[in-house]
């Protein structure tokens, strides 16, 4: 299997995860703080995150990256989740979704001045075809909300865009894609830990429903899919190959609402993620070329 293949199958796999996160937090933010649950959730992912590091060799981190790895904690898991769980909690999920969608074209504008990673036209033009297919998905029979929210979200997409940025400069290093977004997740549990008392004293309490739901949200949803991610970003050739699949996160998670929550989805969903994927493929295969 060549890398390019790897790359689509893990992108892929990492965004069902992440959609899988939206129905979860919602049935999580009924007991947990929103601030309790992102420390909980990332302890819980760096416990695994160890545990796989541990069993593939994973080697410690050199001592002049150990600030880039507490800024890539920040961005990715630590002050992401606190942003984006404060913002979920006053806006809708269309107006956090689209704001969250913004994160490919930042990341795509960000690796063109910094790595020098050059969008064509045609790159441009099919990474606004799939923001506008995540418009139609989420307008297509309602409005925005406008609140306060909707800034903590947009800080949210900007932390990871800088996140995706951090994983290729330490790929490019040599650091495994299991380093990278392990001590990445440790950092982020440090910054969290101000959260920690109030975080074990609601776990102590939770009913069996509500720890399985954390364990999903921990292991598989952060913990994995943050490990997948930045195995995909290993083997692109560039940065924005990967990061649009976010687009397809509402898309994916409108699907998992309808099997898990019994929310049929309507016309949107599917003209809106046939866009998404449609652009997807023409930004992958057409969309790109270096200096």
């Amino acid at each position: 299997m060549t890398n390019k293949k790897k790359m689509h199958i893990l992108a892929m796999t990492t965004i069902l995860f992440w959609a899988l996160a939206f129905p979860a937090s919602k049935i999580a933010m009924k007991h947990y703080n929103p601030f309790s649950l992102a420390f909980l959730r990332v302890t819980i992912a760096s416990c695994v995150l160890l545990i796989i590091g541990k069993a593939t060799g994973m080697r410690p981190p050199k001592k002049e990256d150990l600030v880039w790895f507490l800024l890539s904690g920040a961005c990715g898991f630590g002050i992401y989740l606190f942003f984006f769980n404060l913002g979920m909690q006053t806006v809708t999920s269309a107006t956090g979704s689209i704001i969250i969608a913004l994160t490919p074209v930042m990341t795509a504008i960000g690796a063109h001045h910094i790595y020098r990673e050059r969008i064509n036209i045609v790159g441009w033009i099919s990474m606004a075809a799939a923001f506008g297919g995540v418009l139609i998905m989420m307008l297509w029979n309602g409005i925005l909300s406008f609140n306060f929210g909707m800034l903590w979200v947009f800080c949210a997409a900007v932390l990871f865009c800088i996140y995706n940025l951090l994983n290729r400069r330490f790929a490019s290093q040599g650091y495994k894609a299991i380093e990278i977004v392990t001590y990445s997740m440790v950092a982020s549990a440090l910054i969290l830990s101000p959260f920690s008392v109030r975080g074990f004293r609601e776990l102590s309490i939770a009913q069996p429903k509500e720890i399985i739901t954390l364990l999903v949200l921990g292991a598989v949803c952060s913990g994995i899919a943050y490990f997948l991610w930045s195995l995909a970003m290993s083997y692109a050739t560039y940065t924005s190959e990967v990061a649009n699949y976010s687009f397809t996160t509402p898309f994916v998670a409108s699907i998992l609402a309808a099997l898990m929550m019994g929310e049929v989805p309507d016309t949107s969903p599917i003209v809106g993620g046939l866009v998404i994927i449609v652009s997807i493929l023409v930004f992958s295969f057409r969309g790109k070329e270096k200096i």
